[in-house]
């Protein structure tokens, strides 16, 4: 089952890239934070690699102003996120997650099966906003699109965040 507004994140070993590889619980990742965690289908792709991340990217200082962690998640190995981090120029506190098994992804129901690319189990294009762990707004991206977890439309989403709402 996908996770929904008002839902608790689930708590699952993942992979931390903040500079150094670290592993790390999600409960402890969330606790305590107001966060938007971002989800791509796979570092060095091209819809990833060339708008997705790098509009968080330019958009990192307007999230730290509204005192909101952002997190990037794919299911990579963590030494494929570090690349892809300095590759991309992700600023120090824009962590990266490394889902390398999918476990997160899953337990979020929010996987996407990619086989018949050749790309095996992989995250739906998705972004969330969550405050201490539970999850305030949801927006799932239609298969192809890049619309509603943009950081344009995560910060908007954020702003107007009265009650759980799902979106896309």
């Amino acid at each position: 089952m996908t996770i929904q507004p008002g839902d608790t994140l689930p708590d699952t070993a993942i992979k931390l890239i903040d500079g150094d590889i670290q592993p790390v619980r999600t409960g402890t990742l969330f606790h305590g934070r107001k966060a938007v965690l971002f989800a791509v289908p796979g570092a060095f792709t091209p819809t990833c690699s060339n708008r997705h991340l790098p509009g968080y990217v330019a958009a990192f200082a307007e999230f730290q102003a509204r005192g909101v962690t952002v997190m990037c998640l794919a299911v990579n190995d963590a030494y494929v996120m570090q690349a892809w981090a300095a590759a991309q120029q992700v600023p120090p506190g824009l962590l990266m997650l490394a889902d390398g098994n999918a476990s997160f992804t899953r337990a979020l129901g929010l996987e996407l099966d990619g086989t018949d690319f050749g790309m095996g189990i992989r995250a739906r294009r998705f972004a969330l906003y969550a405050e201490d762990g539970v999850v305030r707004q949801l927006q799932l991206e239609a298969p192809g699109e890049l619309r509603v977890s943009t950081a344009e439309a995560m910060l908007a989403a954020i702003d107007s965040t009265a009650s759980p709402s799902v979106g896309g």
